[in-house]
């Protein structure tokens, strides 16, 4: 069955990044003249991905208004013809998919959240992009290239790579097998090992796809007892341990949009291949480095 509908979790409170994210939701952070989550919905629709529900908290209606038309803002451009390309671009972000949205109502985790879209997602396979994680590939979107693996295999599908030891003793570590073309089935998942747990550095980064039975294991996911949070990694570990889970080694970069060093390597690294100001801002980071 062909994936046509996505779920982004944007409801979190996005305390790595305070104070910024008092104000404005983390998702909503520019990466140069966009929006961080702008990026997901275009990686969406570039894998012809048609229908996205966005799950939201309260004070997130910023979101709401960004994907819509902003018929001022949009009629002021219009009459100025040096400003057609600016207008064409506003007016576009609307039209990328068919967006929805849903309030989870509690932040009680990523499980929690993934589970409000359940009426949404009907008995599709869909996939979840992390709001946290923008992966730039400008020749095949990530998310596609998990929507190709399960088309292939027939199973679910967790986008990964290989991360540095302290990295994978925050994240988890898995114990695959490869299975070619940077596809591995996954037999296990320790999330958050210690140093001897290790298994692989792999590691799961902010993309899935998935089918509606997921929805029954999370409902069967108990609570952290700490945190009071459904892990969504757990749902995960259980496809795995049933043999029904693919890994697949993304080509992409990702910025971690939940981190303040994440945000700042995001908007230089893309500002320098912006076409507007790509060679005046690598000009200035040259200058700047003669200076460290």
């Amino acid at each position: 069955m062909k994936v046509t509908k996505a779920i982004i979790p944007a409801a979190g409170l996005g305390t790595r990044v305070l104070p910024a994210s008092k104000a404005v939701p983390k998702e909503m952070l520019n990466i140069v003249d966009k929006p961080a989550i702008q990026y997901l919905v275009e990686e969406c629709a570039a894998a012809g991905i048609t229908d996205i529900l966005i799950i939201t908290n309260r004070g997130k209606g910023v979101i709401e208004d960004h994907f819509d038309y902003s018929f001022e803002l949009e009629e002021n451009l219009k009459k100025n013809p040096a400003k057609k390309a600016i207008y064409d671009e506003v007016h576009a972000v609307a039209d990328k998919a068919n967006i929805f949205y849903v309030r989870q109502k509690e932040t009680k985790g990523l499980g929690h959240a993934i589970l409000t879209a359940e009426a949404f997602v009907g008995n599709e396979p869909f996939a979840i992009l992390y709001g946290d994680d923008v992966i730039i590939n400008n020749e095949k979107p990530v998310i596609g290239q998990l929507i190709d693996a399960f088309n292939k295999y027939g199973k679910c599908v967790t986008g990964v790579k290989e991360c540095p030891t302290e990295q994978v003793m925050k994240y988890c570590t898995l114990d695959v097998t490869a299975l070619g073309d940077d596809t591995y089935q996954v037999h296990k998942i320790i999330e958050k090992p210690e140093r001897d747990q290790i298994i692989s550095n792999f590691s799961i980064l902010g993309r899935n796809v998935v089918t509606p039975d997921v929805f029954d294991l999370i409902r069967q996911t108990p609570p952290n007892e700490k945190t009071g949070e459904v892990y969504f990694s757990e749902a995960i570990s259980t496809l795995a341990e049933r043999g029904n889970l693919l890994a697949v080694d993304f080509d992409g970069k990702r910025y971690d949009m939940g981190d303040k060093l994440g945000i700042m390597q995001a908007n230089c690294e893309i500002a320098l291949d912006h076409p507007e100001i790509g060679e005046g801002f690598r000009e200035y980071i040259k200058e700047l480095a003669k200076t460290l």
